[in-house]
């Protein structure tokens, strides 16, 4: 398999204007030039359109007629898939998806574009969302608070969360005697967090206390998850991440977190490839919540779109608020038809988790409010283990806290813990 063109993440200039930001007719090659930051990997995903011809008939297809050599999900049925164990395939067909991951020049993309039987699409390269500066340090765990986690007296004992991110440092103090469950989908490189994301999006949804007993943690006694799905610079290939995705279902996680994702441009529609594994995550009884996104400067009257794969309809979308309840300058709203904000938590100055020696951290954005939600959850599922994800999601909207603040930004309103 082509391995994918990736970039590192880098912080939106504040300078970039308002027309640039919400030009429907600005192209790709515009945004990423200016953004510096890679749109694609070079590869491209087949989608099987709903009630076209099976995944058998187009695997034959792309080896008779391409001479493509196809690997098959059906083909890891006792081992996780990985990458690294297909470099020999041109493509690999998702089976429960209806999804294929391809390597093809531009002469093959132009000719398959050609059948209404499937959709073809670029791969994305995914990101953590951007980084935005913490500020003040003071009430740093002012969100377990805010969401009422310190008077809940569920611990999500029982439940499994998962985290896709950057992986998580293995040798944090304050994960060592917790149930772990980890797994890297990023090639050569293991699970551990050399980059401190995903360690710290871990330890808002799973962590307890730091050295001075301050609790920072929201599901203290949930399992943890780790699939590393972003590289140790903080991107990624999309089809990691849908890996990690039907990873976690298989794995029975009741909930999964993820603090990362793609730009979506006014007038774009949510990815199907992303939509159809929320679909089957759900159908193994996995909830999914992921970062609307912090490409937003609203105090220069700059708003974005709720990024991918937040945006789509089978995924919670969380918006982050500040320690005043308002909205966060950085959260992106829901101005796509179908990228709606589904709910909101504290993503203002949180303090959590960091890989040693640092051990701690205060963050702000879309990727810190995202656990805390997951976090909720968790803790609704250990209240409820008879119910669905349809239902927990209808007991976490009913005891969201109203706030003054439109429901494009804040969805249902604070999260708040059972």
């Amino acid at each position: 398999m082509k391995p994918p063109i990736l970039g590192e993440k880098r912080i939106l200039p504040d300078s970039t204007s308002t027309k640039n930001i919400h030009d429907e007719s600005i192209s790709h090659t515009y945004v990423e030039e200016t953004y510096g930051n890679p749109l694609y990997t070079g590869r491209y995903l087949l989608i099987i359109r709903e009630g076209s011809i099976d995944v058998g008939k187009i695997t034959k297809l792309l080896e008779k007629k391409w001479g493509l050599l196809v690997a098959n999900t059906a083909d890891f049925v006792n081992e996780t898939i990985h990458e690294s164990k297909i470099r020999d395939a041109d493509a690999l067909f998702y089976n429960e998806l209806g999804v294929a991951l391809l390597s093809a020049d531009d002469d093959m993309v132009r000719r398959l574009h050609a059948t209404t039987d499937y959709i073809i699409e670029p791969e994305k390269v995914v990101y953590i969302p951007d980084e935005i500066s913490a500020g003040a340090v003071t009430g740093a765990t002012w969100g377990i608070e805010a969401i009422k986690a310190d008077e809940s007296v569920y611990t999500g004992t029982g439940i499994k969360i998962a985290v896709l991110d950057t992986g998580l440092d293995m040798q944090h103090p304050d994960f060592k005697e917790r149930n772990r469950t980890t797994f890297s989908f990023v090639p050569d490189e293991s699970v551990e967090d050399l980059h401190g994301h995903g360690t710290h999006c871990v330890g808002i949804a799973c962590g307890r206390t730091d050295t001075k007993g301050i609790r920072y943690g929201v599901a203290t006694e949930a399992d943890i998850y780790a699939g590393k799905v972003l590289s140790n610079r903080g991107s990624g290939a999309q089809a990691w991440v849908l890996d990690g995705m039907t990873w976690a279902a298989n794995q029975g996680c009741h909930v999964l977190s993820m603090s990362l994702g793609s730009s979506v441009f006014p007038g774009q529609s949510y990815d199907i490839a992303y939509e159809r594994a929320a679909q089957f995550a759900l159908s193994k009884g996995t909830l999914i919540v992921a970062a609307a996104g912090n490409e937003s400067r609203r105090s220069k009257n700059r708003f974005s779109p709720v990024g991918s794969p937040a945006d789509c309809p089978s995924i919670l979308a969380v918006g982050a608020i500040d320690s005043s309840r308002q909205i966060a300058d950085f959260s992106n709203r829901a101005i796509n038809k179908n990228g709606l904000v589904d709910i909101a938590a504290p993503g203002v100055s949180i303090l959590s988790s960091w890989p040693l020696p640092g051990r701690y951290r205060v963050l702000s954005g879309t990727s810190m409010a995202t656990p805390h939600v997951a976090g909720i959850i968790a803790l609704l599922c250990e209240k409820f283990p008879e119910a669905t994800p349809e239902m927990i999601i209808q007991k976490l909207n009913a005891l969201a806290e109203k706030l003054e603040i439109p429901v494009e930004d804040v969805g249902a309103g604070l999260a708040i813990a059972p």
